[in-house]
């Protein structure tokens, strides 16, 4: 008799399939008796590489197809990068485990060799997150802002062919693609907090299947999945489904999770931050703290325009 056969369904972006390499390679560690195949998955954001991510439609344009495909038994797992995962998920469907984060930060890449402080006045920098454009726009005013799509090697390529001074990417694609060589400066978390979720990996499964969610444990690393609960609580209290630049990053130490968010307007001239602490064992009760903390220094008016101006 045969290996039982488990299908995990990945983006087919050369980094997604690193990503989700990872999780199959820990999964064929553990069960000798399971054989794991990866399947590709084109998302409606992979098809689309020019439109802005506003534009596409925010949360889901990397997971839809993932989650079709699971609802019609075509895979049996899903790996996404988990700042890809809409913040409610429908009730077919939970997140099973959350691998360990190796670097929530944001990274820059310039094509002088200069960091992001020392650029000329006026340069070109590229980003497809509004998240970043803000905290871009409130650390050098002066710097021209350019839309930035595409997987990682078509970002580096529009850099490199002399496009823009520099980049702003996720400093976990750059190491998990070996490329820490490339990266000028990683963005301090002072001055650019990072989006929920950045930097750690996801597994999402039919919200029944009680044998894949076990088998997942060996996946799951407990702090990041704690951090990340508080991180998701705390979009979701916002109504993170509207695209005003919200960022959050938890972390846990010492049996205490320090939670820090920030809410913006869209154009970057306000900007409202704040952390809560508490106990790690109950994050979404720390992200629902830091929320209600934000939303009564004024950060419902930031969301309540953005979603007028959005009609989300």
């Amino acid at each position: 008799m045969g290996k039982r056969s488990i299908i995990v369904g990945s983006r087919g972006s050369k980094l997604a399939l690193l990503q989700t390499e990872l999780v199959v390679q820990r999964l064929r560690e553990s069960y000798h008796d399971l054989e794991f195949h990866v399947k590709r998955i084109k998302t409606s954001g992979d098809r689309d590489r020019t439109t802005s991510l506003a534009e596409i439609g925010g949360q889901g344009i990397f997971t839809k197809e993932l989650e079709e495909a699971l609802l019609s038994g075509e895979i049996d797992m899903a790996v996404h990068s988990l700042k890809d995962m809409p913040t409610e998920l429908s009730s077919e469907f939970k997140l099973a485990a959350v691998g360990m984060r190796i670097d929530a930060r944001d990274a820059f890449l310039s094509r002088s060799g200069k960091p992001l402080s020392e650029l000329p006045e006026g340069a070109c920098v590229g980003t497809g997150s509004e998240r970043r454009a803000v905290q871009l726009r409130v650390f050098r005013p002066d710097i021209q802002i350019r839309p930035l799509r595409g997987n990682i090697d078509t970002r580096l390529s529009k850099l490199y062919s002399g496009e823009l001074e520099g980049i702003i990417v996720a400093a976990a694609a750059m190491l998990r693609m070996g490329w820490e060589d490339r990266i000028t400066e990683y963005l301090p978390i002072e001055l650019f907090l990072p989006s929920v979720g950045q930097g750690a990996l996801a597994v999402e499964i039919g919200a029944l299947d009680q044998e894949l969610s076990g088998l997942l444990s060996v996946v799951n690393d407990e702090p990041t999945w704690q951090s990340v609960q508080a991180e998701r609580a705390f979009l979701s209290a916002l109504g993170g489904g509207c695209r005003a630049p919200i960022a959050a990053l938890g972390t846990v130490a010492d049996n205490s999770l320090h939670l820090e968010g920030m809410v913006a307007s869209s154009d970057g001239s306000r900007t409202l931050r704040a952390a809560e602490d508490g106990s790690p064992a109950d994050p979404e009760k720390i992200g629902k703290l830091l929320a209600e903390k934000l939303l009564s220094l004024g950060a419902r008016e930031f969301i309540a325009r953005k979603a007028d101006e959005e009609d989300c």
